[in-house]
């Protein structure tokens, strides 16, 4: 699953450990969702979506 997560930290200023803080999750997972080697829980994915404001459809793409 492809996503927009690095980009958005960027705009924002934002370290993998920033965001990982702030929805409870470690660095590490932030680090797996970003690269695709770990698709994100669907809480996980609705509090990534919340923290950037967005959907989740606009935060993460099947293709």
């Amino acid at each position: 699953m492809k996503n927009r997560i690095p980009d958005l930290r960027a705009e924002r200023a934002w370290t993998q450990a920033d965001v990982a803080h702030r929805i409870g999750v470690s660095r590490q997972t932030i680090n797996a969702i970003e690269t695709g080697k770990f698709d994100p829980s669907l809480p996980v994915a609705f509090r990534l979506a919340r923290l950037f404001d967005l959907t989740i459809e606009e935060v993460f793409t099947d293709a």
